[in-house]
């Protein structure tokens, strides 16, 4: 009998243990506040395209907050957006890109960009195209990203 007491006590304790533990966890204010992605878009550009047929787009990305990733790309712009990587001077198309928590996803020349194929028309200098990224936590965000010269070259590096 001292044995079945032991064991019950014993159950009871882990029981206790676990709902401790889980209680704590979802209770942490901590997780649900730095989780949560906070993105910020800056440093938009397209420079003006070459053809009227294809263009390319850059900008930073800043999370002060928890991963997410940015799944796609549409524009009025463009019948096609796709993002691509370079590397060792070649293009690839990617299915997605990852913002890291408290980081940064750079799209810039000779790295990842974006491309716009079968544009409606071909943009001038001055203008500006909207976006919507769309991304897997954060939902869709508009940027209207300004249609620089083909030579523009922006202080942050892209």
């Amino acid at each position: 009998m001292n044995h079945r007491l032991i064991g019950r006590a014993a159950a009871i304790t882990a029981a206790g243990v676990l709902l401790v533990g889980c209680g704590s966890a979802e209770g942490s204010s901590s997780s649900s506040s730095s989780d949560k992605p906070e993105l910020k878009i800056t440093g938009a550009y397209m420079p003006v395209p070459v053809s009227s047929d294809m263009a390319a787009g850059f900008f930073t990305v800043t999370n002060s907050g928890g991963a997410d990733t940015l799944t796609s790309v549409t524009s009025s712009l463009a019948e096609h957006v796709t993002m691509h990587s370079t590397e060792d001077g070649a293009m690839r198309e990617q299915k997605s890109f990852a913002v890291p928590a408290d980081g940064a996803l750079r799209l810039e020349r000779g790295g990842n960009h974006l491309m716009f194929d079968m544009l409606a028309h071909k943009p001038k200098e001055g203008e500006k195209v909207s976006l919507r990224l769309h991304f897997a936590t954060s939902g869709t965000i508009t940027v209207d990203m300004p249609v620089k010269p083909a030579t523009y070259a922006p202080k942050t590096g892209h």
